[in-house]
């Protein structure tokens, strides 16, 4: 980031540097007349900023001496003649660097304190002091970033551009966090040094933008440092703190610390101890760190405001007569319209940042040619950005079956076409009709699918996440349930938090495994098990999203965990005429076939799930012959399956099969 500069401020700035490269040039010649302030020193120019020697110097509060060595050591690097006056007058032609001696015997109102560590030209590294020679006769150097400062341009130093990101103000907020700006603003205006200020909670976006809003109120820029790019302990720390302490009176700027994600490492909390106010840290749960700071929560929004953010988003984004032309359209008479029921649906289900939400009404927007594909670009969008990263906890099941595929009694598939119905009026219901006032807990919707292997299960879930348009994630309990104390709940953890943003439908297959009835307490183990189930009850009923849970052993899940579910669906096995509509849904049409007759097929007394495995080994059988699908090629697999489910199929059942 530059400083706005005019030609005429570079010009004068220039003019002024000369002169006092002029001025230190007669002091190394011994010409006494140099010794005189000069009468522009301190002068400032009408109508414009004040040259850069003179900013530089009030910032740092340089005293008179400190002020010229450092101008000095900038003339030695631009004009070529002082540094040859320099190695003359130190004895040592070859050495063009000015020395603290040199400058303690030539310049105005020397001071010996003017390089101890503490003051401003070592402490904020204005001036590099040359190793091996002893203080007084040491080199001296300007630091290049205060070499360019003085020539007009401020630029970050390069060794922090890499790992800091500005953040611009002008990104929008919701109005609470609008509402937050400006009760910050007011009760730490006139002493931002004060400011403290630590934002947690799941909007990392707005928690930027907040914190971007209130380093603008105060006259400064924003820059934020993510935990993963923080300096190691020891020289690298040192010098990002010394570096960033000079930057932020330079630019001036502010900086947030980023802790999104995992706990901060040791590296992110001993800069955040060390780090003078005004302090800015983010994170998704409150941290306890030993200074005191104010905590301020920062989350994505409840659906109405959600609701509100993509009104004024797509308004904003329909300025251009295109766009205008699309949401006028999106209106007519109707009270409310197609695309006013996808904002509903998108306020519910999803939970973005009004940045995100910005972002998405305005490419949506343009892109579209009416109604119906700006809907539809809205919700794969949000679908898009709210996908989870579940990929070392979950596999992610592309839906695509739909309710036809499902073999169900009328009592379970009306419970399944109820919780999509449920998930496409929750803003109806929730937000107009007012059950989401007294709080949103509980409202999530959650539901138990209990039957044995292969009842179609998982298949519902399939269907279900297919009609809901989200993408289905199954959590591999291998990778979540850990042996070792307090490892479950983390991963579990990870698991919600991740999927909170609502684009995903969860299957916790197998449920038992995490979510069985708490023991008695025989010692420690018992305890955090018990500690766990209850960190899953706790968070299934706080979950806003869809989450489901198939268990082949209802009876040994936790009372009161089934309790806070809000749907539970039996699969039956599924008896001959549910085997035979199965058996004419497991082969598709375009399969070449001969002489099959689900009647008999539906006598092999098996679920769905390995009725569709025989199906499809069938058709591999009968593709390696070079022949169509038949009886024989089903009997052949049925024998195949039996043998690995380790159940012997009954001469009875196969009868016929020819």
């Amino acid at each position: 980031m530059s400083t706005l500069t005019t030609p005429l401020w570079t010009e004068n700035n220039r003019t002024r540097l000369l002169s006092e490269f002029a001025r230190l040039r007669g002091l190394l010649g011994g010409d006494a007349r140099a010794h005189e302030p000069d009468a522009h020193t301190s002068e400032l120019w009408d109508g414009e900023r004040p040259p850069a020697i003179e900013t530089l110097a009030a910032i740092f509060e340089l005293s008179r001496f400190e002020r010229d060595l450092l101008l000095l050591c900038a003339g030695v690097e631009m004009e070529g003649d002082l540094g040859e006056l320099c190695g003359r007058l130190n004895g040592k032609p070859q050495r063009n660097c000015p020395t603290f001696g040199l400058a303690m015997s030539l310049l105005t109102d020397p001071d010996w304190n003017a390089l101890a560590p503490w003051a401003p030209l070592r402490r904020f590294r204005l001036i590099d002091v040359g190793p091996g020679f002893g203080l007084a006769a040491a080199p001296l150097r300007i630091d290049e970033r205060i070499l360019h400062y003085l020539a007009g341009t401020n630029r970050m130093d390069a060794r922090l551009e890499s790992v800091l990101h500005y953040k611009d103000a002008r990104n929008p907020l919701a109005e609470e966090h609008e509402a937050l700006v400006e009760n910050m603003a007011t009760e730490f205006h006139g002493r931002p040094a004060a400011m403290s200020l630590h934002f947690h909670g799941d909007d990392p976006e707005a928690q930027e933008t907040i914190a971007a809003r209130i380093a603008r109120r105060f006259g400064r820029h924003l820059f934020v440092l993510r935990m993963e790019d923080a300096p190691a302990v020891g020289a690298e720390l040192e010098q990002f703190l010394a570096l960033w302490s000079r930057e932020s009176l330079l630019l001036p700027a502010y900086l947030l610390l980023e802790w999104q994600g995992e706990t901060p490492s040791a590296s992110a909390r001993t800069l955040a101890e060390r780090m003078p106010n005004p302090l800015l840290i983010a994170s998704r749960d409150p941290q306890k760190l030993h200074r005191l700071t104010w905590r301020y929560e920062v989350s994505k929004t409840e659906p109405p405001t959600q609701r509100t953010l993509w009104t004024l988003a797509l308004a904003s984004a329909g300025e251009e007569e295109h766009s205008l032309r699309i949401l006028h359209a999106t209106n007519g008479s109707a009270s409310h319209s197609p695309l006013d029921e996808m904002l509903d649906r998108m306020a519910e289900q999803f939970r973005l940042s009004a940045e995100t939400i910005a972002t998405i009404a305005e490419t949506a927007v343009v892109a579209s040619d009416d109604a119906e594909s700006l809907a539809s670009r809205l919700w794969q969008s949000c679908r898009a950005v709210s996908r989870p990263q579940l990929d070392l906890l979950a596999e992610r099941i592309e839906p695509r079956a739909g309710w036809n595929d499902l073999v169900l009694p009328e009592a379970q598939m009306a419970v399944l076409r109820m919780l999509v119905s449920q998930a496409r009026n929750r803003m109806t219901v929730y937000e107009r009709w007012g059950f989401a006032r007294r709080g949103r807990r509980g409202l999530g919707l959650s539901a138990l699918f209990a039957g044995a292997s292969g009842t179609g299960k998982t298949l519902a879930a399939e269907v279900l996440a297919n009609e809901l348009e989200l993408d289905l994630y199954r959590i591999d309990l291998s990778a979540v349930v850990s042996k070792y104390i307090g490892e479950t709940e983390k991963n579990l953890k990870k698991v919600f938090d991740a999927a909170e943003q609502g684009g995903a439908v969860l299957l916790f297959d197998e449920a038992e495994a995490l979510f069985g009835k708490r023991s008695e307490v025989r010692d420690s183990h018992d305890r955090y098990a018990n500690i766990e189930v209850g960190y899953l009850l706790q968070r299934m009923e706080s979950f806003q999203g869809v989450a489901i849970l198939t268990t082949n052993a209802k009876a040994s899940l936790d009372k009161a965990f089934q309790r806070r579910l809000r749907f539970t669906v039996d699969f039956p096995y599924p008896g001959v005429a549910e085997r035979e509509a199965i058996w004419r849904r497991s082969i598709p049409a375009e399969t070449p076939a001969t002489g099959l007759e689900p009647a008999r097929l539906a006598q092999l007394n098996m679920p769905g799930g390995n009725i569709r495995n025989i199906a499809l080994n069938a058709a591999f059988l009968a593709a390696r012959q070079g022949k169509p699908l038949n009886m024989a090629h089903l009997r052949e697999a049925a024998n195949l399956e039996a043998a690995k489910v380790e159940r012997p199929v009954a001469g009875i059942e196969t009868r016929g099969w020819e």
